[in-house]
Parts: structure tokens; C-alpha cells; sequence
């Protein structure tokens, strides 16, 4: 079973969070941000990933630090997850339309952490949500896995679905890149013969 589980307390959160790779899309989830909740409800159901989340944080001054340690323990996660990479796709790409809304995202399984984060969202606030946080999140997530991952807004206009659009892409294609592939089963896919 590729699953994990995450502990993290700090002066700003305390988080629990638990990953399983190869489930059906089930989730709990509760950050006290209904906003991220909906995010990673999404994240969940379109990678076929079983997560639960709770996190207790400082949400008084905002949502930032917990928004950026959810991103911080779901790399671990995913990181711990998937152990030697023997087997994978490695990669996984999506093209995901959401309304007017029209977004990239491309993943590479590297053990090299890069954001190239190009989603221009028009407003600053989707409800009580900051949405400069997405980049937050993305920026943990991917520094803690340890991979590469490039999103990219083709089109929209709403800022609902542009955020949403890029999560349920992100889902999408880290599922297609954390797949075992038949052809590869216990081959670590680089040419060094290691991953992350």
C-alpha cells in the first residue's frame, strides 16, 4: 500500500493529513477554510487519492500558514508515499477545461522541486480566500514532494474556476504520473537508477 501519514505542529497549525495513493477518491476534510476544503475535496475525487486533512490554525490573522503547511504536509506525503518510485509513470500532463475556464498542467516525478506557476488570477479574493494562496500552496507542495510541476491558466475569466480548474489538473495529472506502469513494474524510471 502506498499510503502516509503526516504530523505537523508548529506555533501557526497543527495539522494531520494522511494520503493513500492507490484509493478510490474518498476525503475528510477539515482546515477551517471552507474554500481549501472544496480544493481538496476536488484534489481527492479527481486523482482517486483517500485523503484526510485537519488542521487547526491561526486563521484569526488569515489563512496563509495553514494553507502553506496543508501544501507542506501533503508533499511530505506524497514524498513518503511513494518510497522508491519503482514503477511509476513518472510523468503525467492535463489539459482541463472548467467553464470558460482552460488550464495546463504538466508534472514530472524528478526529485527536483520547480514551480513554474503561470495562472493569472483576476480577483484577490474568491469569498474570505486570498487567492494569491494558490500560489502558497503549490510552492509547498512542490518543495516538500520534491517534483516538477508547471500550471499554466490558457483561459477564464473566473477566478472560481480558474483555482479549481488547476486543482482538479493537478489531480489528474499527479495521478497519471504516480500510476504503476505495467511495463516498468520495479524499474525505477532514470537513467541515474534513483528518484527523490
Amino acid at each position: 500500500m502506498r499510503t502516509s501519514e503526516i504530523k505537523r505542529v508548529t506555533g501557526e497549525t497543527d495539522i494531520r493529513l494522511s494520503l493513500n495513493l492507490d484509493g478510490v477518491g474518498r476525503s475528510e476534510i477539515a482546515t477551517g477554510c471552507g474554500f481549501m476544503d472544496h480544493m481538496l475535496t476536488i484534489f481527492a475525487k479527481h486523482g482517486r487519492f483517500d485523503l484526510t486533512v485537519s488542521c487547526k490554525g491561526d486563521t484569526y490573522v488569515d489563512d496563509h500558514h495553514s494553507v502553506e503547511d496543508i501544501g507542506i504536509c501533503l508533499g511530505q506525503a506524497l514524498r513518503e508515499a511513494l518510497g522508491d518510485c519503482a514503477g511509476i509513470a513518472r510523468y503525467g500532463s492535463m489539459l482541463l477545461p472548467m467553464d470558460e475556464a482552460l488550464v495546463l498542467c504538466a508534472i514530472d516525478v524528478s526529485g527536483r522541486a520547480c514551480l513554474v506557476y503561470d495562472l493569472e488570477i483576476p480577483m484577490q479574493k474568491v469569498g474570505t480566500f486570498d487567492t494569491e494562496l494558490v500560489e502558497e500552496f503549490l510552492t509547498a507542495f512542490v518543495r516538500s514532494a520534491g517534483i516538477t510541476l508547471h500550471v499554466k491558466k490558457l483561459d477564464g475569466k473566473n477566478s472560481h474556476h480558474i483555482i479549481e480548474g488547476a486543482f482538479k489538473a493537478l489531480a489528474r495529472a499527479l495521478s497519471q504520473a504516480v500510476s504503476i506502469d505495467e511495463k516498468r513494474v520495479g524499474e525505477i524510471p532514470s537513467t541515474k537508477g534513483v528518484l527523490l
